[in-house]
């Protein structure tokens, strides 16, 4: 009975470890995925809101602008120009950085899918629900 105890604790600490560069991987998997909902997101939009024009250009100019606000506030929160001052979990500080901006982006143009209730006089170029 102990053995498989032991047996069990051992097998249970080795699935938990993860190398940094796993850890690194994982969060650049992690960070792929939401950009690649950002990126769904952001298409919806374009098909949903394709009649309008001026909105649509409105909307590339400001997610080109995002990029760079995005890409901005990384180097903000890393400013040293020799990333290695980090450490070896830098790789993966910067994708959870950049899946949180990228999360948070989303999340804000999400609003133009799912509409805002109406009667809101602020809701601007939002489609009602």
């Amino acid at each position: 009975m102990k053995l498989v105890f032991i047996a069990l604790f051992c097998f249970s600490l080795n699935a938990v470890a993860q190398t940094q560069t796993e850890l690194n991987q994982e969060a650049y998997a992690e960070f792929a995925e939401a950009d690649k909902e950002l990126n769904n997101v952001y298409q919806n939009i374009l098909r949903t809101y394709k009649s309008d024009s001026q909105f649509i250009s409105k909307l590339k100019s400001t997610q080109r602008i995002w990029i760079e606000f995005r890409n901005a506030e990384l180097e903000m929160k890393f400013p040293k120009k020799d990333k290695s001052y980090y450490g070896s979990s830098y790789p993966m500080c910067k994708a959870l950085y950049l899946k949180e901006l990228t999360e948070e982006r989303t999340k804000k143009l999400k609003v133009w899918l799912n509409g805002i209730q109406e009667g809101d006089v602020c809701q601007g170029s939002v489609k009602s629900v």
